[in-house]
C-alpha cells in the first residue's frame, strides 16, 4: 500500500485539504469510466487519484468561487 504524506499532496495543490478534495473529485470522475479489466489487483480509485495528483504534471484544476457568499 502506498502512503501519501500531507507534504506530497500539498506540493501540487495550494494546501493538503484542497489536495484531498481534488483527489476525491477526480476519483469520483474515474469511477464513471468503465474498468479496463475485472482484475482483482487493480489499484483503488483513490490511490490512482492521489498518484495522479502527486505527479509532476498531474491533475490540472481551478478553484471556482461560490456564488452568493
Amino acid at each position: 500500500m502506498q502512503v501519501f504524506t500531507p507534504a506530497e499532496v500539498a506540493r501540487n495543490a495550494t494546501n493538503k485539504y484542497l489536495g484531498v478534495l481534488i483527489a476525491a473529485k477526480f476519483s469520483r470522475l474515474l469511477n464513471e469510466f468503465p474498468r479496463l479489466s475485472p482484475d482483482v489487483r487493480e489499484k483503488k480509485l483513490t490511490t490512482r487519484a492521489l498518484e495522479e495528483l502527486t505527479e509532476e504534471d498531474g491533475i490540472k484544476y481551478r478553484v471556482v468561487p461560490r456564488r452568493g457568499h
